[in-house]
């Protein structure tokens, strides 16, 4: 498939955000992307403007605050879902195909029992919760990751292990929890599985607390992907440092010309789709 063919959805309700610059950046870099209503997807919309997610090739969910994050983070938009549309996300994630949540996206995912899916594509109830940062407070500042995943995420195929990004944590609930007592049987089975794909480290590459793990998430976790690594959660803005004038320091580190850290992990996502289908 031709980079020009892929079509990618990301999804929309109320208080969600960067669904434009995430469309924008996905045409930018050669695909067909466009804005979808999940209402458009449920058959709730008039009949010109629905739309079938099996005729989409990536589902991306962004950041925001869907819902107002009334509840929990997440959870509204996630229940919406998986009430109307559940089965069309399983075929979805079972056929291969990417499932992209930013920030909320990631919440969301979470929500759904998509991430960490330890007990299937889509377990029933959340295997894991986002919790508020340690700070208790809305935290927004450059993190640095490091990529963790051995090869097995289609959305880090073009970022070596152990290389450092450098995106924008913008997340009051990032902080990713598992459930009490089995919270070390849960991390051995995700490093097992190679689930773990970003964590949060200081500017020398070293694993570090506050500030430079925004939230206090439990070992670090900055990003996850399921079993099959087509399902990627991950709380920092990647959309945020898609250019290089969009890092903060790039009047001091060479100017502003070219992609930013980034842009790689959508460009891994386009060539996973265009190799695989």
């Amino acid at each position: 498939m031709k980079t020009s063919e892929v079509r990618v959805a990301v999804l929309l309700i109320e208080g969600t955000n960067c669904e434009d610059e995430s469309v924008a950046y996905f045409r930018y870099l050669g695909a067909n992307a466009e804005k979808v209503h999940l209402k458009q997807l449920t058959g709730d919309a008039p009949a010109e403007l629905r739309r079938r997610l099996e005729d989409y090739d990536i589902l991306m969910i962004p950041g925001g605050f869907a819902a107002g994050d009334y509840i929990r983070a997440g959870a509204i938009f996630a229940a919406r879902m998986k009430r109307r549309i559940d089965r069309d996300l399983v075929e979805f994630v079972e056929a291969g195909k990417p499932v992209f949540g930013v920030c909320n996206g990631f919440q969301v995912l979470v929500e759904l029992g998509l991430l960490p899916a330890l007990g299937g594509t889509m377990t029933e109830m959340p295997e894991a919760v986002l919790a508020m940062n340690d700070s208790g407070h809305y935290e927004c500042r450059p993190s640095f990751l490091r990529q963790e995943n051995r090869g097995g995420c289609a959305f880090v195929r073009q970022v070596p292990r152990g290389r450092m990004l450098r995106v924008i944590s913008a997340h009051a609930e990032g902080k990713i929890m598992f459930p009490r007592g089995i919270e070390k049987r849960v991390l051995k089975e995700l490093k097992r599985n190679d689930q773990i794909v970003f964590r949060y480290v200081d500017d020398r590459g070293r694993y570090a607390g506050y500030p430079w793990c925004p939230s206090g998430a439990v070992d670090n976790i900055a990003a996850l992907c399921n079993r099959d690594g087509n399902v990627f959660g991950i709380q920092p803005h990647p959309e945020r440092c898609f250019f290089r004038y969009l890092h903060p320091d790039w009047t001091r580190t060479g100017g502003p010309e070219g992609l930013g850290d980034g842009s790689a992990i959508f460009a891994s996502a386009l060539s996973y789709v265009a190799e695989r289908f």
